[in-house]
């Protein structure tokens, strides 16, 4: 008996609890015509012999419960298309709610500090006037789950407060009374979260800074090792705001931090955190800045500041905002916002001009930073990058097993414009010190001729230089310089026509320079053989610059030249001045 009652009884609450939920439940049926209707369901329906292919969708209407089963959004589409002639109905002021909810809650849960620039303006497009409840939910929510980003979501709070102040007030007592609730029920990692919000808050000055007070006061009045942390890491993120905006509260506040300290019924790790908060306060709460660059987007002008007080016991969360409602005055609200809207983003046009004025306005910044720029080059005179640059090139050279090492290596040396001259004349000065000429220079500055013609047409410049400077050089120095240009000669990566630099005769040249000339031929021919040599000289297409070498304008000059060559065992390559002197002698003389 007692098992067929207990059984009668279930059997009664089911049936009970279906009886319930269908009488709260609406079906949306979908015909092939793709029609919408609502219908209750009822056994009458149910019994119906209807054979029509349908799809149904169960949507629950109990209370403020949002849609129980899932649309595809195809069909939301297709039922708000069905509804839309009706837009104060309760189905599409639902299915609006619902859109919003999501849509701000994906808003919310992407912002950081890259976007947050391209989200506020996507936000303010959604209706936070309806949905400055969902928006507060969702801004504590995200926190919640992410207390790094809490500067990002205070930052995009201050920014809506800037326009909408009743959504920044809505927050803000929803805040203080988790708060108060977390410090009564001790749950620590809700406190630390709302306390770490609230402090950005103040930071962004939508909370005034009394609060703050108030709160480190609530903290370490009864100090506790949970309460004294909390406090310290209050002060960290909010300290350097609330040193400039009240700093005797700020310094009230450290006194009693002191004071704990000194007491020392605290734990040892709560005794060093307080010491670095000293240690931050002294260095004047650098490293840990109010608001960082890129979250400051609201002017000082603009901020609205909210003072709600600990102490007030009637603070009104307004919780029923969370939830849909049906609106008598929808359409007249939307219409509103619309406008509010466009006051706050402006029409597309306006965005443009904007947009192209704004363009402008950087564009002269710009330019007027570059001028800046220029104006304020500082001109090195003491040569220090110079000097590091060659002490690098001459190592990198010595250092080298081979020239194609060193050559691979000196060619990873950055080098600005105008400074490929230094690694010319590093390679030469490098050469000159040896005490016997070593064909690795020759080599290496062969490499960089082939490479780039900037270096050959610098090594050019270097043999000028070098020939002027000639009797400058020791005879040691003298003999490797000479013999590294005759290798570049030799090996056609330098041009012959640099020989037209070159005047041969007594008065043009000195005992320096004759030593230079006759080394410099010497080794030619060593390369080239003396036969090739003179068909070099003899070409006719650079006869012109070879002149210098053997003048025809006096029989003095060109036999001083012929001398010259018979002497350093090269007469072999005067064989057609010799003819021309013999020829024209007469004429000459005459």
């Amino acid at each position: 008996m007692a098992s067929s009652k207990f059984v009668e009884e279930r059997f009664g609450r089911v049936e009970r609890e279906r009886v319930k939920r269908d009488r709260n439940e609406v079906v949306v049926v979908v015909d092939d015509d793709d029609r919408c209707k609502r219908s209750r369901s009822s056994s009458e329906s149910s019994d119906d012999g209807d054979t029509k292919h349908t799809s149904t969708r169960t949507v629950s209407f109990q209370g403020a419960a949002t849609l129980r089963a899932y649309l595809p959004p195809f069909r939301v589409s297709r039922i708000l298309k069905d509804v839309e002639a009706d837009k104060s109905s309760v189905e599409y002021q639902r299915l609006s709610w619902d859109a919003l909810r999501k849509s701000i809650n994906g808003l919310i849960n992407k912002v950081n500090a890259t976007n947050i620039k391209n989200i506020i303006p996507e936000l303010f497009a959604e209706n936070l006037v309806r949905g400055r409840g969902l928006f507060c939910r969702a801004c504590i929510k995200s926190q919640m789950a992410s207390p790094g980003f809490t500067d990002v979501f205070a930052a995009l709070v201050a920014v809506v407060n800037t326009k909408f102040p009743q959504v920044g007030h809505l927050l803000s007592r929803r805040l203080i009374l988790q708060l108060k609730r977390a410090y009564k029920r001790n749950d620590k990692p809700q406190l630390l979260a709302s306390v770490k919000f609230v402090a950005h808050l103040v930071n962004q000055q939508v909370l005034h800074e009394l609060v703050a007070l108030e709160l480190l006061t609530l903290l370490l009045d009864k100090p506790t090792d949970d309460s004294v942390e909390v406090a310290v890491g209050f002060v960290t993120e909010c300290g350097s705001i609330l040193q400039d905006l009240c700093s005797r509260g700020l310094h009230a506040i450290f006194e009693r931090f002191r004071g704990i300290l000194h007491e020392g019924e605290i734990d040892k790790r709560l005794q060093f955190l307080i010491e670095g908060l000293f240690a931050i306060r002294k260095a004047r709460f650098q490293g840990y800045p109010a608001v960082r660059k890129e979250l400051d987007l609201v002017e000082q002008d603009d901020r609205l500041t909210h003072e709600i007080s600990l102490q007030e016991e009637e603070l009104d969360p307004e919780n029923a905002l969370d939830v849909f409602k049906l609106d008598a005055e929808a359409v007249a609200n939307e219409e509103h916002y619309e406008q509010l809207k466009k006051t706050i983003l402006g029409d597309k046009s306006e965005d443009e001009a904007d947009s192209v004025a704004g363009s402008g306005d950087e564009d002269d910044e710009d330019s007027d930073i570059e001028e800046d720029e220029e104006q304020m080059k500082i001109k090195d005179e003491t040569e220090t990058n110079l000097v590091n640059l060659r002490r690098t090139i001459y190592l990198t050279i010595m250092s080298s097993v081979d020239f194609e090492e060193a050559g691979h290596k000196l060619l990873q040396i950055k080098l600005e414009p105008g400074q490929e001259m230094e690694l010319c004349i590093m390679l030469l000065e490098c050469c000159c010190q040896e005490r016997t000429y070593l064909r690795y220079y020759g080599l290496l500055g062969q490499r960089f001729c082939m490479i780039n013609k900037i270096h050959q047409e610098n090594f050019e410049k270097c043999f000028v230089q070098q020939y002027s400077m000639i009797h400058r050089l020791e005879t040691n120095k003298l003999r490797n310089v000479a013999k590294f240009f005759a290798h570049l000669l030799g090996t056609d990566a330098l041009p012959w026509h640099v020989l037209a630099y070159i005047r041969l005769t007594e008065e043009d040249t000195t005992s320096s320079s004759r030593i230079f000339i006759k080394i410099l031929f010497q080794e030619l021919s060593e390369q080239l053989g003396i036969r090739l040599l003179n068909e070099r000289l003899s070409d006719p297409t650079m006869v012109d610059y070879f002149e210098s070498i053997f003048p025809k304008d006096s029989p003095r000059n060109s036999r001083f030249s012929i001398n010259f060559f018979t002497a350093v065992g090269l007469g072999g390559i005067t064989e057609s001045l010799r003819e021309y002197v013999k020829s024209n002698a007469p004429c000459l003389i005459m």
